[in-house]
């Protein structure tokens, strides 16, 4: 089973996008018992809180469900129990590094990578652009999926 961790600044907006992207393009290949998917925040901030209106209604126009899903930090731990802890931009990496003490094993990548590029993922918190995001996110998850 390969398992993957997508981590963002707050774990309510592209993390989760991620997320829910993957497992609905996984469901959608009759994969599912191959993968575990999970998403997680480099930062408190949002712990607890539900995944953004933005990116919830994006998705659900998709119908792709977030149901259920609330905020949670990245531990240290982490590193030990996935394969690719995956980030959606420089500075997501930079405290994941922190969080997890280091990346010896090189299992931490930024999304994009998997496409052939080093570009971040802008955060929709800021931008408001769900849908630029949405488009980067299934870009970096298909090719995740052709590894």
């Amino acid at each position: 089973m390969v398992k993957i961790l997508f981590v963002c600044h707050g774990n309510i907006c592209r993390s989760p996008m991620a997320e829910f992207v993957l497992k609905d393009l996984v469901r959608k290949t009759g994969a599912e018992n191959s993968f575990y998917i999970a998403s997680a925040a480099t930062s408190t901030e949002e712990i607890g809180n539900p995944v953004h209106p933005g990116t919830r209604r994006i998705l659900a126009s998709l119908g792709i469900s977030t149901e259920g899903k609330y905020a949670v930090q990245i531990k240290k731990s982490d590193y030990e129990n996935y394969d690719y802890l995956i980030g959606m931009d420089d500075w997501n990496i930079r405290n994941m590094k922190k969080i997890t003490g280091g990346d010896p094993e090189h299992k931490i990548k930024k999304l994009l990578e998997f496409a052939g590029r080093e570009s971040d993922i802008a955060d929709p918190w800021y931008t408001g652009d769900f849908e630029s995001t949405y488009r980067d996110v299934l870009e970096g998850c298909k090719a995740l999926l052709s590894i």
